[in-house]
Formats: C-alpha cells, structure tokens, sequence
C-alpha cells in the first residue's frame, strides 16, 4: 500500500485527486494539506510514502521550499510535483530541492497513478521532453540578481526608460544605468529586449 499525502491549496483539486485514488487498491490518501507548513507538521507525525504536492501554494512555502524541508526529515517520503506551471527555472529548482518528479495537470490519470508507483519505488518522474530541458537547465550557470537588481529588472520588463525608472526606485538616471549594466552582464544580455526575454526564461520574472 502506498500511503500519499495530497498538498494543494485548492480544495476541490484534492477532492478531485483523493475520488481518483479511491478506484485503486494499492493507493491509500492518508491526509490532505492546503499549505507548505500544514504538509511539513503532517509528514512528522504521520507516515507516508508519497507527497503530492501543487508547485504553488499560496502565501508561506512553495512547492520547491516543501520539497527540501520535507527531504530534511528522518524517513522522508517522496516529493513528487503536480501543477500547471511548466517554467524551466521552477521545474528545475524542484528537482534540485529533491522532488522526486515534476508533472503538469494536464496529464492523464493512469499517469498520475503511475508516476506515484515509479516515484514511490524510488524513481525520477519526468516526461521526456521535461528532461532535456531539466538537463539543459542544469548546464547552465546560475543568475543570482541582487534584490535592487530584480526591482530595476521588474521596471524594465513594463517597457519604460530609465528616467521612469529611476523615479519609481527613488533613485537617479545613474544608478539605474549602473544596475543595467550589471543586469546585462549577468544575463549576457546586449539589449533590453533580449534582458527581458533571458530573465522570462530563467524565471526571474
């Protein structure tokens, strides 16, 4: 039997998920969670096999964030990702937090039950396509903005100049240009545009 706790801060979502289980015998939902922190307090009094849990949950802890402090736990379950956001920069920051899989909620319910089996006997769930781009993401290096950095970026993403920048951050032409061009360097980037587009990428925006 393998026992799962359901993390996802839509209720009918759960229901949804634990009526699925429900036809499959070797499948037993032994709780539910809304929250990072109630799945966390859950998975140290009770014993499960199998965390699945939404990438997005609201204020407090994300899915990554409950990835890794689940896997900090003595006899800690599997952690696998159901959710609909497919950004490379998230799927890749779950599976380095320890995430057993990462599947979106488009895919069919034999595979959800499936994936649970294969993550349960300690396998990584990933679609193909997922993979490579898992792969690709890990071979690049890092971009760490400073957090003046990211509000510059934020700015530059609605399209305005520098001077309306400048007087959104309280700061001068100066220094925004000076942010820019370390924004740039980091991202390798040459122009605004392809900034903007990097950061989307890389999931900084």
């Amino acid at each position: 039997m393998i026992r799962i706790l359901l993390v996802d801060d839509h209720p009918i979502v759960r229901t949804g998920l634990r009526s699925l289980f429900e036809n499959y015998d070797d499948i037993e939902v032994v709780g539910e969670a809304s929250t990072g922190e109630e799945a966390l307090d859950f998975v140290k009094a009770t014993a499960v096999d199998v965390v699945l849990c939404d990438l997005r949950l609201g204020a407090g802890m994300n899915g990554a964030e409950t990835t890794a402090a689940i896997g900090k736990l003595p006899r800690a379950p599997r952690v696998l990702i159901l959710t609909t956001f497919d950004k490379d920069a998230e799927i890749l920051a779950c599976i380095e937090a320890g995430a057993s899989g990462y599947l979106l909620k488009d895919v069919s319910a034999p595979t959800i039950v499936e994936s649970i089996r294969s993550a349960a006997q300690g396998n990584l769930v990933l679609a193909p396509e997922m993979t490579q781009r898992v792969l690709a993401g890990m071979r690049q290096p890092k971009v760490e903005l400073t957090a003046r950095e990211h509000d510059v970026l934020q700015q530059l993403a609605t399209g305005i100049g520098n001077k309306q920048i400048s007087k959104a951050l309280f700061v001068s032409e100066a220094t925004v240009k000076t942010h820019l061009v370390h924004i740039f360097d980091k991202l390798q980037a040459t122009s605004r545009t392809e900034a903007i587009n990097k950061a989307r990428q890389l999931g900084l925006l």
